[in-house]
């Protein structure tokens, strides 16, 4: 299978034959019992924030998802070579994304896009150091997965992520065990648009804006040729249709992600 970009071509072929498992390994598992774990909704996390008093609790000038229709666009595998362009986009149409960052030939090939990412208001957060699935590996590799990742992104920006979604979305109580001790909480997904297949750039915008609703949060990776293309399409789109868009954490305040929880709309 063609690689995306040269430079990168067996880290995306590597993260491709992983994502393309992602749905039918869910299912598998879910179907046979070996895997489990229990999930807040970003509507549920709000509410019970503002029944322990937090309803006041929003920053100057930010998004109140209580009141408003709001959507998260979030991106796995990155930084890559598109995501220059990616930053541009979003920077003009004043949106702020989430960013699920992979270390080993992503952050620590394109540390200045992790600073600018930053530096532009996106937030970001831990796709692991090396994309292993986190359920088929020891608690020691886990725990570097987490680390290694973490450090990197903190000594580029000052600032540790609090966030982290795990390779395919494999996931349980363990794992989320070991997430907790690294400070991490989960975040999943509810729109999906196999990007990773690599369908055209109208595919991946109709596919985004059909199944999006309230509190969505939708999966691409900037790692594929036509993902970035699409993203005009799914901003204009959605906002055409009322949305707001706002990273993860403005999605659950005034609520915050809690260290070892797994979130999913």
């Amino acid at each position: 299978m063609p690689a995306i970009f040269d430079a990168s071509t067996k880290i995306t072929k590597s993260v491709r034959a992983v994502a393309t498992l992602s749905v039918a390994g869910a299912l598998l598992l879910g179907l046979s019992g070996c895997t489990h774990y229990d999930t807040s909704k970003p509507g549920d996390v709000r509410k019970a924030a503002a029944a322990h008093g937090a309803s006041g609790a929003l920053a100057a000038g930010a998004v109140d998802c209580r009141k408003a229709k709001c959507i998260a666009l979030t991106f796995d595998a990155g930084p890559s070579e598109n995501s220059p362009r990616l930053l541009d986009i979003l920077k003009a149409e004043k949106v702020h994304a989430t960013f699920f960052l992979l270390g080993k030939g992503h952050i620590d090939k394109h540390p200045d896009l992790v600073k600018r990412m930053a530096r532009e208001g996106h937030e970001l957060a831990s796709h692991t150091w090396d994309h292993k699935i986190l359920t088929d590996i020891s608690d020691a590799e886990v725990r570097d997965e987490f680390k290694r990742t973490d450090d990197a992104v903190e000594k580029l920006t000052g600032k540790r992520p609090t966030l982290m979604r795990p390779p395919q979305g494999r996931t349980d109580n363990h794992v989320g065990e070991l997430a907790k001790e690294e400070g991490l909480a989960q975040i999943l997904w509810d729109v999906t648009t196999k990007d990773y297949k690599v369908p055209p750039s109208r595919t991946i915008t109709e596919r985004a804006v059909q199944h999006a609703k309230r509190d969505s949060i939708i999966l691409l990776h900037d790692i594929y040729k036509n993902t970035v293309p699409a993203v005009p399409g799914v901003i204009d789109q959605l906002k055409a249709k009322g949305y707001t868009f706002v990273t993860v954490p403005q999605l659950l305040a005034p609520g915050k992600a809690e260290p070892g929880k797994i979130y999913k709309p």
